[in-house]
């Protein structure tokens, strides 16, 4: 997981503010928040000097074509199907307490998370409380699973 401080050493520190934001660290918040994009700061796109740097940040920054629409992405190749997120996830739970909430295999269709053919896939993100005006900051599914298998971006 990348924090702020590494985001910000890799950028220009010229506060030149091109980019819209008063600061290179508002940059680097808002970059960790993906409200812009790496080529939004000039300086880095640009210039010769912050080539490596752009070059870091744009492989950090890079989007996946398995990003859902709540930006959540299921390493495929990293997970072994334990199912450790499909037992924690609280929308599971609260969508199929007799089945998930025993840690038993979901039954109901709203589930988020569900182990098929031995690895994790997702389906109704728009449940996910990630999602949506009323959004929280909720990683149960990231912190149960073993190898790292799913990120939020």
């Amino acid at each position: 997981m990348t924090n702020v401080m590494e985001v910000y050493n890799l950028l220009p520190k010229t506060n030149c503010k091109e980019c819209g934001k008063s600061t290179c660290m508002a940059f680097a918040v808002d970059l960790l928040a993906r409200k812009v994009k790496v080529d939004d700061c000039s300086p880095i796109k640009n210039e010769n000097q912050y080539i490596e740097n752009y070059q870091k940040l744009t492989d950090l920054f890079k989007t996946s074509d398995d990003v859902s629409e709540a930006g959540l992405i299921v390493h495929e190749e990293k997970c072994t199907g334990c199912g450790n997120c499909v037992v924690a996830c609280p929308v599971n739970v609260s969508h199929d307490p007799k089945g998930v909430a025993l840690g038993k295999a979901p039954k109901s269709n709203k589930v988020i998370l569900r182990v098929i053919d031995g690895v994790v896939k997702s389906s109704n993100v728009h449940e996910c409380r990630r999602f949506g005006e009323e959004k929280i900051l909720c990683n149960a599914c990231i912190v149960t699973c073993p190898n790292k298998a799913i990120e939020f971006v």
